[in-house]
């Protein structure tokens, strides 16, 4: 069985101030892009057998840096839709909603490009992802690689696991960081977590 390797994105401005990032299409900072190519050594003896990137730049250029040339841009790997709280800080939603939780309570929603998702939208969107890949990875075809942002992926390792998408918020993901799905005895585990070079 081949695995299933996460990156997520180098730091962006908008990642440094907390601020929700999903679908602005934010450039890595300085500091990101060494983030980025800080992960090169990790793929260099890796040959993955498909990469797959969200389309939003921040990832495409993460994957271009690591060493991961011919990513192919997959919607399914946007980030969630945080419509009407887009680009706002959790501390700022908290001064109005002191028990929010993105997990529980979704989002409200934005103007026409940022409707807004809720937790089931993002995992119903990470299990498309996962089951394109699937029978690469079962077929030992080769080490997928995803390269996108931190809720997305979070989501997707909780599908991977087969929990609820809201079981997400148990991995943390930090900037320029890679994970490794993987399975033992034919049962899906984290063999490697939120590790940077």
């Amino acid at each position: 069985m081949s695995d299933l390797l996460l990156v997520r994105h180098g730091e962006t401005a908008w990642s440094v101030s907390g601020r929700h990032t999903g679908r602005t299409d934010v450039p890595l900072t300085a500091h990101g892009v060494e983030e980025a190519i800080s992960l090169a050594p990790f793929f260099r003896d890796r040959h993955p057998a498909l990469v797959l990137t969200s389309p939003l730049r921040r990832a495409a250029a993460t994957a271009e840096l690591a060493g991961l040339p011919g990513g192919v841009a997959d919607p399914d790997l946007y980030e969630w839709d945080y419509g009407g709280y887009e680009g706002i800080t959790t501390a700022e939603i908290l001064r109005e909603r002191p028990d929010w939780s993105l997990w529980t309570d979704g989002v409200p929603p934005g103007d026409a490009e940022h409707p807004g998702e809720n937790a089931a939208q993002v995992g119903a969107r990470a299990d498309r992802v996962l089951a394109r890949v699937a029978d690469l990875l079962d077929a030992d075809g080769g080490n997928v690689v995803l390269v996108a942002h931190a809720h997305l992926l979070r989501v997707l390792t909780a599908r991977y696991l087969g929990l609820p998408p809201e079981a997400g918020r148990l991995f943390l993901l930090r900037t320029g960081t890679f994970s490794v799905l993987s399975r033992e005895h034919g049962l899906p585990v984290v063999a490697g977590w939120n590790t940077s070079p």
